[in-house]
């Protein structure tokens, strides 16, 4: 299946944590990182009152069902020493699963595509350079139209 993932950091070395993530996800054997959108600068959203953050998006390919895929992330940023405490609190890092191929997944603890994608520039900015014609599963439109429709 292939998936989106949004990554972000706006704690220590933010270019660095990312790139342990992507590089922990890529060496799992269920995991192939495809592609990967350029590293962007960003503003937080919801606590506006930290640093800010590095964000980017990566196209994978992977066998894991969606809350496998879920758990593999949540291992991740622990691994990585991600502590949560609070919702929009800083952190080292932070790995979303935006789009899980077309499916739509409404869970306690699993909502795909991410509830906030469409709203979010600096998501939809990441996934137009390397999906524009992908279409959102829940609003039925493509990527860069939604993109268009936020600007």
């Amino acid at each position: 299946m292939v998936c989106y993932l949004g990554l972000g950091s706006n704690i220590g070395n933010r270019k660095e944590n990312m790139l342990k993530a992507k590089s922990a996800l890529n060496s799992s054997s269920q995991v192939n990182v495809l592609q990967s959108s350029t590293i962007i600068e960003t503003d937080p959203v919801g606590n506006t009152n930290q640093p800010k953050f590095l964000n980017c998006v990566l196209k994978i390919e992977t066998n894991l069902k969606p809350a496998e895929l879920l758990t593999k992330c949540l291992e991740i940023e622990s691994k990585l020493r991600r502590i949560r405490i609070k919702k929009w609190e800083p952190r080292i890092i932070d790995i979303d699963i935006l789009l899980y191929g077309d499916k739509i997944i409404k869970e306690d603890y699993l909502v795909i595509p991410h509830p906030e994608l469409h709203k979010r520039e600096f998501v939809l900015r990441s996934l137009v350079e390397i999906c524009p014609e992908f279409v959102h599963p829940k609003l039925n439109k493509k990527i860069l139209k939604i993109y268009e429709d936020i600007q």
